[in-house]
């Protein structure tokens, strides 16, 4: 018999994923203080061959989460956002790793805006079976692991999350750095919608929360270390992440760690991706 949807076979065990997730959190502390560091004073920014920025606070979280993950799981190879080719080079023979984004929103950390987070994720077999997401300036956290529950934690208390049935209208999370025609043309189909601009991964920690409905990034490029994280929250507190044809992301399957498009979402009663038809959905 197949696997429901959303049902995740691993080798690692709830516990075993449970104490994993205890030792990440304590590694990405470590990096949100190396993050918040940077923030507090003056920093220049620079761009990558992809044109995306990249700053002291990207490289020293890197630095700190490379080598904290590494050392959490000898199974789990680590790719990061700012990681080193060699590394990317071993990805194919790997079955355990950690997807990595080390500062998140580095357009909203350079627009100083405190909309920025660490995405953490463990893939096993190309599925995410752990999801960290941290957001250094207020110290919250987000986290899931499959077979356990949802949660956010702040000041050292922690509460569990779900998403919520959709509002009327619904609430969609408004990418601040990443919006484009095909997004509006999704947004228009929708009809009555309440847009809330929002920056980074934390969109999915609102739609896992219950305090958005919908994020829809289309016809834009992103990475799989910007989705894993918040699909594993996501899915674990009821909701979806899902490509345009409605199937689950599963990482380090492919020759490109691309994404181009997804759709998530809290109530699994819509069909949200009906008003995809008809968009034109290649990036520009």
């Amino acid at each position: 018999m197949a696997a429901a949807r959303g049902a995740v076979v691993s080798r690692y065990s709830v516990n075993d994923l449970e104490q994993i997730l205890g030792a990440a959190q304590s590694v990405a502390a470590r990096a949100a203080e190396e993050i918040m560091a940077v923030y507090a004073g003056r920093f220049e920014v620079t761009d990558k061959a992809d044109s995306t920025p990249v700053t002291a606070a990207d490289l020293a979280s890197h630095r700190c989460l490379e080598s904290g993950l590494d050392g959490l799981d000898s199974r789990a190879l680590v790719l990061s956002e700012e990681g080193a080719p060699e590394r990317f080079a071993r990805r194919r023979d790997a079955r355990q790793i950690w997807l990595v984004d080390p500062l998140d929103g580095t357009r909203e950390f350079v627009k100083r805006n405190g909309e920025f987070c660490i995405n953490i994720a463990l893939v096993d077999d190309g599925e995410v079976v752990l999801g960290l997401l941290w957001h250094p300036p207020s110290g919250r956290s987000w986290g899931a692991v499959r077979g356990g529950n949802a949660w956010t934690e702040h000041d050292g208390r922690r509460t569990p999350i779900a998403v919520s049935a959709s509002a009327v209208p619904p609430r969609a999370a408004a990418s601040r750095s990443h919006g484009n025609a095909a997004v509006e043309a999704y947004m228009q189909a929708l009809g009555d919608v309440r847009r809330i601009p929002q920056g980074s991964a934390i969109k999915f920690a609102r739609v896992a929360s219950g305090d958005f409905d919908i994020y829809a990034r289309l016809a834009s490029r992103c990475s799989e270390w910007d989705v894993a994280a918040g699909q594993c929250i996501v899915e674990v507190a009821g909701g979806v992440v899902a490509d345009e044809r409605g199937q689950r992301w599963r990482y380090n399957q492919r020759d490109t760690l691309i994404v181009q498009n997804f759709l998530c979402f809290g109530d699994t009663s819509r069909n949200w991706h009906e008003a995809l038809h008809g968009i034109d959905l290649q990036p520009n």
